[in-house]
């Protein structure tokens, strides 16, 4: 399998890019489009669309290739993978649940394929990302391979995921890939620090804290994170804060999950979570990143091709946005490491919640996390 990945800023650079490629003799069969707000991916969709390559497509904050970022472009990853081996789905959830939507994409990656992985992209504020992990592994066995994540912007947490005829702002779009034919190895990692004591909500109400250990969420957190974590000039009651460092959020029989903190009220001193955290949640807070965190990642990647996937044709990666909110410019030293570990083609999007399984665990949602996977023809 070959694979190339670029970047454009227009869609006029889009399409000059495809037919160069193109009249290299390269013949892609299938494109990850991760593609900004601020561009049309329509345009995109039906450039692609003309030379019948398949799509994989989200909305995003922020993209990426083995080249860098490019927070406000288009970013493909093309391959000519053998159509055979792969099926696209999407199911809008307007009339399913997303568990009953996730479940019919694994019956029809079941049927397709007796031994699938899934790639999911899936929009953020009204799919439930753990209802997503359930309605799969209902269907199929539990540490099956699921990787991905969520599309959107961090403005309004809203994406658009798509494929070649039609799209959603509320649904899942998965790739599903047949195993017996692709190499489908990677992992999900944080790298994050405990720090301090355990907590415990005491009180909650959807994506909102309202209380931690009884006292008023914020004032927990502040003491934690700090001052300079609060846009106190905000005219707004509802306030981002400046800073992602995630809790650490305890689950029976599985490493911690980590859920960003995203908003504040000024008024009622709730902090709004990346997840929902239900009344009796324990967790710990996160130490400030470092360099470690970002080692850890790359280690990852390292560990896997020595040891399980010598040699890749292609490398997905979705990063949380919280990861690059927290670490600033040392965000390109992780995404260039992942980089130099394979040196094949990479792209990949700064997510709003990432699916993968964690070393020696089970697939799961996760936030503040680098979910990354090797692919490889067989």
């Amino acid at each position: 399998m070959k694979a190339k990945s670029f970047t454009g800023n227009s869609a006029e650079e889009i399409k000059t890019a495809l037919e160069l490629c193109i009249a290299e003799g390269f013949k892609p069969t299938l494109a990850f489009v991760f593609i900004s707000l601020k561009q049309q991916w329509q345009q995109i969709q039906a450039i692609l669309n003309k030379k019948s390559i398949a799509i994989f497509g989200a909305t995003t904050a922020g993209e990426f290739t083995e080249y860098g970022i490019a927070d406000t472009g288009i970013t493909l990853l093309l391959l000519d993978i053998n159509p055979k081996h792969f099926i696209i789905i999407l199911k809008d959830n307007e009339l399913n649940s997303p568990f009953e939507s996730a479940g019919e994409i694994a019956e029809k990656g079941l049927n397709s394929f007796s031994n699938p992985a899934f790639i999911i992209l899936a929009t953020h504020t009204k799919t439930p990302a753990d209802d997503i992990i359930a309605g799969i592994a209902d269907k199929v066995e539990a540490n099956a391979t699921i990787i991905g994540g969520m599309a959107g912007n961090t403005t309004n947490l809203q994406g658009t995921v798509f494929t070649n005829n039609t799209s959603s702002e509320n649904g899942i779009l998965c790739l599903v890939l047949d195993q017996d034919k692709i190499e489908v190895k990677g992992i999900a990692i944080s790298g994050w620090k405990p720090l301090g004591t355990e907590k415990k909500v005491t009180k909650s109400e959807g994506l909102w804290i309202r209380t931690i250990d009884d006292q008023p969420a914020m004032d927990i957190v502040e003491k934690y994170i700090g001052n300079e974590s609060l846009s106190e000039n905000d005219t707004n009651n509802i306030v981002k804060l400046n800073t992602t460092y995630p809790l650490q959020v305890n689950r029976n029989g599985s490493s911690p999950a980590m859920i960003p903190t995203l908003f504040y009220n000024k008024e009622t001193r709730a902090v709004m979570c990346g997840q929902p955290l239900p009344e009796g949640t324990t967790f710990r807070f996160s130490l400030p990143p470092d360099l470690d965190v970002i080692d850890t990642v790359i280690e990852s990647s390292i560990t896997v091709k020595e040891n399980i996937l010598p040699e890749a044709d292609a490398l997905v990666v979705f990063s949380c946005v919280g990861r690059y909110e927290s670490l600033g410019p040392m965000i390109a030293e992780e995404l260039e490491g992942l980089a130099n570990t394979w040196k094949k083609p990479m792209a990949g999007f700064f997510s709003l919640g990432e699916f993968g399984t964690v070393a020696g665990g089970k697939p799961e949602f996760h936030g503040t996390t680098c979910s990354w996977v090797a692919l490889k023809e067989k």
